[in-house]
């Protein structure tokens, strides 16, 4: 039986088709108060409090001794194989805490195989990985196969963003301060890419939901999507994922796309209002 583990910036806590998934959260932090991104966090709330809050706030990755209690399966035992996706090493310590994890369980259960990996990405890039994955095993491909094929299918995966803030992300160093002060003001919302090392890089501005729209649309095609797999993370924005999905649809008609909300993770860096699109070309 195989296991399928990820860090809770993936946005999902259930991946159908999958005999066993489970999620691991990362911590969100005030010097006052902490907010654990699993099923009991009302984001919203979260939300609400840190737009009032003042101070520094952060992010802190699952210890190793998590990231192993989601390792075994639901009954306690290891799993055959055990397959781990993180987000990305170029922002967080989670994927090297994983690895940690992974070393340690592997002495505990030297039977099982596990391969980390990580995606360079966060949310919705996140969730093709995770779906490849299941696709792969529920197709009969051995544990090698499935990694040999990640690692190529990683080569055809995109992320882009959209955000109306980028405090939160200038506040822990992942953006130029200067860069986030141009977003919000006049409408203006700051639109992305990951990075090869997945890292945020800025691609341009957009001013309103269509402008945006046309923007993530001239980034698809750009990138090579033809119509296969889109996956849309939305923090409290369903307005502009919906129109989205509608111009993708309306663009190319045999179009995969869902829309899922974010988690705690997604919901602090994104912030309110902010999109992120995952595609396969």
């Amino acid at each position: 039986m195989y296991h399928i583990v990820a860090d809770s910036g993936c946005d999902i806590f259930e991946l159908a088709g999958a005999p066993s998934f489970a999620t691991v959260p990362l911590t969100i932090s005030t010097d006052k108060d902490h907010f654990l991104d699993d099923k009991t966090l009302n984001t919203h709330a979260m939300i609400e409090h840190m737009l009032a809050y003042k101070g520094r706030s952060f992010t802190a990755c699952p210890s190793t001794e998590a990231w192993m209690k989601a390792f075994d399966l639901p009954d306690g035992s290891a799993p055959e194989e055990l397959f781990i996706v993180t987000l990305t090493s170029g922002l967080s310590g989670t994927y090297n805490s994983a690895c940690v994890a992974k070393d340690m369980y592997l002495e505990l259960h030297p039977e099982t195989k596990a391969y980390v990996v990580d995606s360079l990405s966060v949310g919705p890039e996140m969730v093709l990985i995770l779906e490849k994955i299941r696709e792969l095993k529920n197709a009969g491909c051995s544990f090698e196969e499935v990694c040999e094929q990640i690692r190529k299918y990683q080569e055809g995966t995109r992320l882009f963003f959209a955000f109306k803030s980028l405090h939160n992300l200038a506040e822990n160093g992942r953006v130029n301060k200067l860069v986030a002060a141009a977003a919000g003001v006049l409408g203006i919302s700051v639109c992305g890419t990951a990075s090869p090392e997945g890292e945020i890089q800025q691609t341009g501005k957009a001013r309103g939901d269509k402008h945006v729209v046309s923007s993530f649309l001239k980034s698809l095609e750009e990138a090579g999507y033809k119509g296969g797999k889109l996956r849309i993370s939305q923090t409290e924005n369903e307005k502009l994922a919906e129109k989205i999905r509608a111009a993708v649809v309306e663009t190319y008609p045999s179009a995969d796309v869902q829309i899922n909300p974010v988690r705690g993770l997604c919901a602090y860096y994104t912030e309110r209002g902010g999109v992120v699109l995952g595609m396969e070309a």
